[in-house]
């Protein structure tokens, strides 16, 4: 499995496979083992052992780490997530508020805000499944949610407006 993972801001391509891990274009041996009774895994990579406590961040594939002592915060994404993630990035406005849009044909799972509600940039607004998988769609500036367009169990198709975001007051 190939993941793209972005560590302290420099982003690392690794591809597991089984006893093995390429970072980078390095071939690697590594080993995982649970340290039985705690949260902490030894992770083994080559000749090194590294004592590690992960626990899971405020979104999909975000991890807060803990590697023999010291913080690491890391987000690792397979290439499909990784490429929706960049997209959505690279469209989102930093002028204000855009409307929610589907990135992807899809089912809306549930919506996370009403109108009037105020949104902080980044907040989850909305789930999608697409192909077995659940993505939450977030917010690309504050602003208030001034329409609702879709409603759970509705299917909508790539580039549909579902949530319609104006300017906070204030």
């Amino acid at each position: 499995m190939k993941y793209l993972v972005d560590v302290n801001g420099q982003r690392v391509v690794v591809e597991l496979d089984g006893a093995h891990a390429e970072v980078n274009g390095e071939r690697l041996d590594v080993s995982l083992t649970p340290v039985a009774g705690t949260p902490v895994r030894l992770v083994r990579i080559g000749e090194q052992v590294h004592r590690v406590v992960a626990r899971r961040g405020n979104s999909r594939g975000a991890w807060l780490l803990d590697v023999d002592g010291t913080r690491v915060e890391a987000e690792a994404l397979d290439e499909r997530m990784r490429a929706i993630k960049d997209l959505t990035a690279a469209t989102a406005k930093a002028s204000g508020p855009a409307p929610l849009v589907a990135p992807m044909p899809g089912l809306v799972v549930r919506i996370a805000v009403a109108v009037g509600d105020t949104v902080a940039a980044g907040q989850g607004l909305a789930v999608i499944e697409a192909m077995k998988m659940e993505n939450e769609l977030r917010a690309s500036a504050a602003g208030v949610v001034t329409a609702i367009r879709v409603s759970a169990g509705q299917a909508v198709e790539k580039g549909a407006v579902l949530i319609d975001l104006g300017a906070a007051e204030g």
